[in-house]
């Protein structure tokens, strides 16, 4: 059996592969090794997600925690309250996966994600109960929390967005429980899209990782701007008034110089991954600040930042971190922020994200059955190589295993569309050779 943690928590599908007895037993088992007195639960809109709440709460109680169920609320908000006097928090949501999908993400009391020695100790545990003496209290904070977390999110905005009008596509998740009062609390005129709250068509063809509903909301009612969150509101990602999509890097970009100008942009520098697009790291040379790189994950853009002393960091897929107002990926933090450098500036988002050009990407997933031997084949070898020596400084390769899935993945950025999608093929197919020989 592999590692029960993924880079995000516990997830799976509900009732096969993340069950509530299993629920269960991983909250006894974490609030043990956490040493908790209080916790605070949370969760998305999954229809899943009661009854393995439900299982948590009882998990908890049985090792002794007051336990406070804070309901539907964004992921980043669990996060946020914990920092104000729990000891642990719990989310329950599966972030952008599908409906049938559910997960558990454990915060410390510092609101940070768990490490993964932490995570360890917590899967060593399990099946080990733990049985209080008297059982932890229960309490309903739905309205408490929500009002802390937005009245949070209000004290971090440097420009009112008065004369903004904005679309807010809420994934029909969690980000429709504060969406309204957030944005319209700082002053812009708002709709809210596919903001259900049953959580059957949760991440449905909607939100951060299907932005075209919000394209096309954004350009029928003439709005400046449009912000996407995925199903827990820990990712961001907008559309400028045509409907052109900014994506996780432009607004990184946006956000790094808007910092930078109000000298808070510590050591002038900014974490990403290897999948941030080579023109953001062009763009950001030419304004003088330092990119750090890391691995795909957000949990690995937070411990880069932590160790470089650096206050953000983000993902092309909108996951954005700013440690002077968040331990965690905040998406509704992060859209107030673009949207308030938009209303600072009086500039259109369009025009501000073009501080970037972005290189035409092509990403190719080649199944295996050895990640190991695929990326280790001559054929592999020799074809990245080529590649490198074609591309130059004008793009780039990067070939990886998944870290999920029997995959080898291929991205390749270049100048024009044709040359990314020529190079990507051959390298596929090189792939494809060395793991079938």
């Amino acid at each position: 059996m592999g590692r029960l943690f993924g880079t995000d928590g516990v997830r799976g599908v509900a009732g096969v592969e993340l069950t509530t007895d299993l629920a269960h037993a991983l909250a006894n088992a974490a609030a043990t090794v956490l040493q908790a007195k209080t916790a605070i639960v949370g969760r998305d809109t999954r229809p899943s997600g009661p009854e393995l709440e439900s299982a948590i709460v009882a998990g908890l109680t049985a090792a002794g925690v007051d336990v406070q169920i804070a309901g539907v609320v964004p992921t980043p908000a669990v996060a946020y309250v914990v920092t104000q006097g729990a000891d642990m928090g719990v989310m329950i949501s599966a972030s952008h996966n599908p409906a049938p999908d559910n997960g558990i993400k454990f915060f410390a009391a510092d609101g940070r994600k768990l490490d993964d020695a932490l995570e360890d100790d917590v899967e060593a545990r399990l099946g080990q109960a733990c049985l209080a003496p008297a059982p932890g209290s229960v309490d309903h904070v739905h309205d408490k929390v929500v009002s802390s977390y937005v009245e949070h999110l209000l004290a971090t905005v440097p420009n009112r967005l008065h004369g903004l009008r904005v679309v807010v596509d809420c994934a029909n998740g969690a980000a429709g429980a504060v969406a309204a009062a957030a944005y319209g609390g700082a002053g812009a005129d708002v709709v809210l899209i596919n903001a259900e709250s049953d959580g059957r068509r949760i991440n449905d063809g909607c939100g951060a990782t299907h932005v075209e509903a919000l394209q096309a909301a954004v350009v029928a009612h003439g709005f400046d701007a449009g912000i996407a969150h995925d199903g827990d509101a820990d990712r961001c990602i907008a559309v400028d008034a045509t409907g052109a999509v900014i994506d996780g890097d432009a607004i990184l970009a946006v956000l790094a110089l808007s910092l930078r100008d109000q000298q808070r942009l510590a050591d002038d520098s900014v974490v990403t991954t290897v999948m941030t697009n080579l023109g953001f790291k062009r763009a950001m040379s030419e304004h003088g600040i330092a990119v750090h790189e890391t691995a795909v994950g957000d949990r690995y853009v937070l411990e880069r930042m932590h160790a470089e002393g650096v206050v953000l960091g983000g993902e092309p897929s909108g996951h954005v971190v700013l440690l002077d107002h968040a331990t965690t990926g905040d998406g509704l933090l992060t859209g107030l922020q673009l949207l308030s450098r938009v209303a600072g500036t009086g500039r259109p988002l369009a025009e501000l994200a073009a501080v970037m050009t972005r290189l035409p990407q092509v990403l190719v997933g080649v199944a295996v059955t050895d990640r190991a031997a695929a990326m280790s084949s001559p054929d592999l070898v020799a074809a990245v190589a080529d590649a490198e020596r074609e591309l130059g400084d004008s793009g780039r390769i990067l070939v990886r295993p998944s870290g999920t899935e029997p995959v080898i993945r291929v991205m390749v950025e270049a100048p024009d569309e044709e040359t990314a999608q020529q190079v990507a093929q051959r390298v596929a197919a090189a792939v494809a050779s060395g793991s079938s020989g």
